[in-house]
């Protein structure tokens, strides 16, 4: 193992209107999702020093436009991006994303690993009102960094495939009682608090719970609804239920705030 290569993340973007997440090991630059234009994912990715016309690698997660839309403006502009996405969220996202070279095209079936030189990627399915939604764990060098987002529950096999990871992002998408005494129709309240709809801030602690261990050093917050959460109520719900159960929050890991068009910095695993 050569620990002078490790693995770097970035949270470029995370919330409800707009999702991007960088990797890096030595042989590939990667994107997680393209949520936002491709102007301000350039601008974030300046922000951490890193070039688009470097990145060779896309993985889609679903369709949803916050997390797909400048994946085809990205691959148009940038020749070198190979994109990665399952069948049925390539036929839920042509439409909306434009053509590209069918080179840089490519399928990743879901519940699978694919290896690209020093960087192993599994996806995993999620329960998720999307054609087939999947998210993804990046392995280097003994290290893993899973992004964990847009899922109504995590069974036993999701946390099974994702415990002991070295650093995550974890969807605290809303909090219950802003949801439930908001303005949103009660039909996308339902929705959102469904089996195929988000975590609450509630829901994704008790998640992490499950999965955390003993190499994880990093726990980002992701996915909040600028509508229905605040970071600091997220922040604060999250840390009391770790705490509470004992989780060794500051002192075992950190966790994290993200936000949309903010960045995270560049993380070494």
């Amino acid at each position: 193992m050569n620990n002078d290569d490790p693995m770097k993340v970035s949270v470029l973007s995370s919330g409800s209107s707009g999702n991007v997440t960088y990797i890096e090991t030595n042989q590939h630059k990667v994107l997680l999702d393209a949520g936002l234009s491709g102007k301000k994912i350039k601008n974030l990715m300046d922000q951490i020093n890193r070039d688009l016309n470097d990145v060779d690698l896309l993985f889609v997660s679903h369709e949803h436009t916050d997390h797909a839309k400048a994946v085809g403006i990205l691959a148009r502009k940038y020749p070198s991006i190979n994109v990665y996405a399952n069948q049925e969220t390539w036929d839920a996202m042509a439409p909306h994303i434009g053509d590209f070279p069918e080179t840089q095209k490519n399928l990743f079936l879901p519940n699978t690993t694919q290896l690209f030189g020093d960087l192993d990627v599994e996806s995993f399915s999620v329960s998720h009102d999307a054609a087939n939604a999947q998210f993804y764990n990046f392995h280097h060098q003994g290290k893993s960094f899973v992004v964990l987002t847009d899922t109504g529950y995590v069974s036993e096999r999701i946390a099974g495939i994702i415990k002991n990871a070295n650093a995550y992002v974890m969807e605290c998408n809303h909090d219950i009682e802003m949801l439930r005494y908001g303005d949103y129709t009660w039909d996308t309240k339902q929705r959102i608090m469904s089996d195929r709809g988000h975590l609450s801030n509630e829901d994704g602690a008790k998640a992490m719970m499950d999965i955390i261990g003993e190499q994880t050093d990093n726990i980002f917050i992701g996915h909040r609804s600028h509508h229905n959460n605040m970071k600091s109520l997220a922040h604060l719900t999250v840390s009391s239920i770790l705490d509470e159960h004992d989780f060794g929050l500051g002192d075992a890991f950190n966790l994290l705030d993200t936000d949309v068009e903010q960045v995270s910095g560049l993380i070494t695993l």
